[in-house]
């Protein structure tokens, strides 16, 4: 990319413009690029997705006043095209054949990552199946920002979009979710939040650990952080809060051992290894606390 500090009269031309500054956009190749965009705050578009939308030949888009607000922030003009779930059917043919037509067709959604929870994907699935190349732009991603401020172990994690909003289907769904090794990470509205809350603190236990993330990048961003019981509570008392919400649970807590079963497993420990040892040992097995299994070993280690 070349920067230049004026833009030439007429005509539209491949470039975006940071602080005043032009900068030309190179050529991007034919196919569906798959372009995130900001969730809030517009500075943390990546370069990369401003010189893509800037060289596009189309870009499709859930609201195209939205998006607008983007594109005007940037000086980009490329064409807009609605493409949402209540036109997707209609709209579609029309993406896949300036596809054909060997168009560069951008796909972005209103905030963050294009697919996740939007009907992107039925485009991508078509575009791949007209052999059309599918080119992912990687950007902001409300879900990973939640789980990243959250807390929560991070090593697994299961994004399950919104919930069912009646209530029998919104716990039928949870109770399959249950089980689940991993953070849990839904979007939820704001009016259905406590709800939600409540019955995910019924059917997955109110000692999970959880988090609220709403706002995220924007001026009023806020994480709270706490058990789901402690949260549903909370949220059952104050009114709807505002804004996008991520929603974050934390894996099942394990049931401790039973007591029988801990003193069989320090007693096979201690048949090889000191006090000392054993107690950490079982501890690591187990996640219980050193100093009480030591002394657990201790009284095991006196008796006939």
């Amino acid at each position: 990319m070349q920067a230049t500090e004026s833009r030439p009269a007429g005509g539209r031309h491949p470039r975006f413009s940071i602080d005043g500054t032009w900068i030309d956009a190179r050529p991007i190749e034919p196919g569906l690029h798959i372009v995130a965009t900001p969730i809030g705050n517009l500075g943390d578009v990546t370069l990369r997705a401003l010189a893509t939308l800037a060289a596009a030949d189309l870009i499709a888009c859930e609201d195209t006043r939205v998006t607008r607000v983007l594109t005007a922030r940037y000086g980009i003009t490329t064409p807009l095209t609605p493409y949402h779930e209540h036109n997707a059917a209609a709209q579609r043919p029309r993406l896949l054949a300036a596809l054909a037509a060997g168009k560069a067709v951008c796909l972005i959604s209103d905030a963050g990552t294009p697919l996740v929870s939007d009907p992107g994907y039925r485009l991508v699935e078509a575009a791949l199946a007209g052999g059309h190349r599918i080119i992912p732009v990687p950007g902001p991603s409300a879900l990973l920002a939640g789980l990243v401020a959250a807390g929560l172990p991070s090593d697994a994690f299961l994004f399950a979009g919104f919930l069912p909003t009646k209530e029998t289907g919104r716990r039928k769904r949870l109770a399959e979710l249950a089980g689940v090794p991993a953070t849990l990470i839904f979007f939820e509205s704001p009016q259905r939040l406590a709800a939600s809350l409540e019955d995910m603190a019924q059917v997955l236990g109110g000692a999970r650990r959880a988090a609220i993330a709403r706002e995220l990048t924007k001026a009023f961003e806020e994480v709270r952080r706490d058990s789901l019981s402690a949260l549903a509570a909370a949220y059952s008392q104050e009114p709807p809060p505002k804004g996008e919400i991520v929603v974050l649970i934390g894996p099942p807590v394990a049931a401790p051992p039973a007591a029988e079963d801990i003193d069989a497993l320090l007693a096979e420990l201690l048949q090889a290894n000191g006090v000392r040892a054993a107690a950490e040992a079982a501890a690591a097995a187990t996640g219980l606390s050193r100093r009480e299994l030591y002394q657990r070993a201790l009284a095991l280690k006196g008796k006939p």
